[in-house]
């Protein structure tokens, strides 16, 4: 199953789109921030907790990059 077609499926299953366009690569770089600032578990959660905040894409993406280290200062 490619991740296009999980998304696809899970979006169905849980009654909402899939993140398209602009969205799609905001949330991906919220969960890069996520992994790279920190452990990697630390990216599936924090895009858990960005959509239960309902915070937009780029709000979500700009409060990872507040809270990450530096890229030099890991």
């Amino acid at each position: 199953m490619t991740a296009s077609e999980f998304l696809a499926a899970f979006a169905a299953e849980i009654g909402v789109p899939v993140p398209a366009g602009p969205d799609f690569d905001a949330l991906l770089a919220v969960a890069s921030v996520a992994a790279h600032g920190s452990e990697r578990l630390a990216a599936p959660l924090a895009c858990w907790m960005g959509g239960a905040s309902g915070l937009s894409a780029d709000d979500l993406l700009a409060a990872a990059r507040r809270v990450a280290p530096p890229p030099d200062a890991a």
